[in-house]
């Protein structure tokens, strides 16, 4: 039996092993954990520096991102061209849609910059995943969303006692309210934990998990595809390749909604800090 190929080799495009199909004698290259998993292009993986596709993968977005923003608002017209008017609509998108609605126009006015580098950062990392030779989300990678959440929880944090104080930033970390009476000792410390320890850490699974789960199964549908192309398979490898279609356009829309529910999120967390706590 074939040991199916890993994506780690460098040299290898496809998570899976090309001459490899059904009724020939190998097994189904299912993909796995080693489908995440790539060899460091420059420096090796045991050392404390190393660059691998998926870092150039996040520098190309950046680079990406930048390069958009800046061709289209670098002579700004009062009638603004195509590339200005798509910039501005995404721009004026998230500051309407996002910021002002949750944490209101004249707070919120400050933060537009932030939400929309967050917003269409983590979009541009989510779409990788269904680019032709990229084909991987960054975003499916949990180092990548958790140094995003944690961004957003520092600044939380920072803003809850900068605008609350110490006495008041406890309290709104631990839901006080003296009406509880005997229970609020327990549900202090509950909010306490959830706020200050599980806030972070499901902020970044969300993207993550679902990220994860998306590319997994657009992978097992791909391979699906090429595996069962051989013999009477082909019928059924022709409905495999339909799934792909469908997984691919149905995972365009999830890409937009993580990167929109991860800014949304960002922005309850920044107006609860703002919140005069009751």
């Amino acid at each position: 039996m074939k040991e199916p190929a890993v994506s780690a080799d460098p040299t290898q495009v496809l998570a899976f092993e090309t001459d490899c199909h059904i009724f020939d004698g190998c097994g189904f290259p299912a993909p796995g954990l080693h489908s995440f998993l790539f060899e460091p292009i420059w420096g090796h993986q045991d050392d404390a520096v190393y660059f691998n596709k998926t870092m150039l993968l996040a520098l190309l977005g950046s680079v990406i991102i930048i390069g958009f923003f800046w061709a289209a608002f670098r002579k700004p017209q009062v009638v603004p061209g195509k590339l200005q008017m798509v910039a501005e609509a995404g721009y004026d998108f998230i500051r309407r849609g996002i910021v002002y609605e949750t944490i209101g126009k004249k707070e919120g006015e400050k933060y537009v910059p932030l939400i929309v580098s967050l917003f269409f950062f983590i979009w541009m990392m989510n779409l990788w995943s269904i680019i032709p030779v990229a084909q991987f989300p960054v975003t499916s990678i949990i180092s990548y969303p958790l140094v995003l959440a944690l961004i957003v929880y520092v600044l939380w944090v920072s803003l809850t006692f900068k605008r609350h104080g110490f006495v008041g930033a406890f309290k709104n970390f631990t839901g006080y309210n003296k009406e509880l009476g005997a229970v609020l000792p327990l549900a202090m410390v509950i909010e306490f934990f959830s706020n200050l320890l599980v806030r972070p850490f499901t902020h970044a699974v969300r993207l993550f998990a679902n990220m994860f789960a998306g590319h997994t199964l657009l992978l097992l549908f791909t391979i699906a595809s090429w595996y069962l192309l051989n013999g009477i398979g082909i019928a059924y490898a022709g409905v495999s390749f339909i799934m792909v279609i469908v997984m691919t356009a149905f995972e365009l829309f999830v890409q937009a909604l993580q990167a929109y529910v991860f800014v949304l999120l960002t922005c309850t967390f920044i107006q609860g800090a703002l919140a005069e706590h009751h």
